[in-house]
């Protein structure tokens, strides 16, 4: 991966390579750990983070559903990322914070253990290296409500993840699709998943899934221009049935479905409201849409 000069550790400024931590920390053997992917764009008032708020926002969600109290304020974690991203003079790049319950005690409580706190960034471009994906239904299910919580962005929740991409290496799938315990459609193993059929918007309700920051922006852009939004139970037939289907995700941003389980999708090339949505979003996040500036917080 392409590294940037400096990694806000616990309230300091450090060098990349001296940003360590100790080999029993908590969350490493645990998987107790909150964090968040956050994108920075170049618009024409220069850099600037896409919906900022709204992720730290999630952060101390997810960080309270296990219990972590975290020593910085919302808005005090906001401006250090801010004079990060401004440090590391990065144009674009993704921002990874990460809370974590650090060294100083063993064992599955965590009530003890120290929360740390860190926030990288660095240049990241395309998560996935294709313009249009092929996706095949996972053998794993999402976690489940009823196991876990399941929407807080927890490091101990994307094992699921983990295991159902790597169900999918050395297939001709570009990316896996998780179903829930009553075979909904869920997401996928780091988005979200829409599809459109006569002109209406379709994705999955929350409940076992993320409640994406970019899925919440695409569902905005579409009202915005008076498209029809339905958050509803999903089965595989009516994604294959559908006329255009899409990933969102702040690393994969918004990408078209070209097939799901060899079923191709429309007429397998990405479709005319995908192609709205997808060149308003990067409008958005680049500052070249007027009535979504209130999303970018400029460097």
């Amino acid at each position: 991966m392409e590294t940037s000069k400096y990694i806000w550790q616990n309230g300091n400024f450090v060098l990349w390579d001296d940003a360590k931590t100790h080999v029993l920390t908590h969350s490493l053997h645990y998987g107790a750990a909150a964090f968040e992917g956050i994108r920075s764009y170049l618009t024409p008032k220069g850099p600037a983070i896409f919906r900022l708020k709204e992720h730290f926002k999630r952060l101390f969600y997810s960080a309270s559903v296990i219990n972590m109290q975290l020593p910085y304020s919302l808005e005090e974690l906001m401006a250090v990322t801010t004079e990060l991203v401004a440090r590391n003079e990065l144009e674009e790049c993704y921002i990874r914070p990460l809370a974590y319950y650090g060294y100083g005690k063993m064992g599955v409580n965590p009530v003890g253990a120290p929360v740390e706190i860190t926030i990288a960034c660095w240049p990241w471009g395309a998560y996935i290296s294709h313009p249009i994906v092929d996706m095949k239904t996972n053998k794993y299910i999402r976690i489940p409500n009823s196991a876990a919580v399941a929407d807080a962005k927890l490091t101990g929740n994307y094992l699921n993840s983990i295991l159902g991409i790597l169900q999918m290496q050395g297939s001709p799938y570009h990316e896996t699709l998780f179903l829930d315990e009553n075979n909904h459609i869920a997401e996928g193993p780091a988005e979200n998943l829409f599809f459109v059929k006569d002109k209406i918007l379709y994705t999955p309700k929350l409940g076992a899934i993320l409640a994406g920051i970019t899925r919440d922006t695409v569902m905005n852009i579409a009202k915005h221009i008076g498209l029809q939004v339905l958050e509803t139970e999903l089965y595989l037939k009516d994604a294959y049935a559908a006329d255009e289907v899409f990933l969102t995700g702040t690393a994969i941003e918004l990408m078209p479905v070209r097939s799901i389980d060899d079923k191709i999708i429309g007429n397998g090339e990405m479709g005319s409201i995908t192609q709205q949505l997808q060149q308003m979003y990067l409008d958005i996040v680049h500052g070249k849409n007027n009535d979504f500036l209130h999303y970018l917080s400029v460097i």
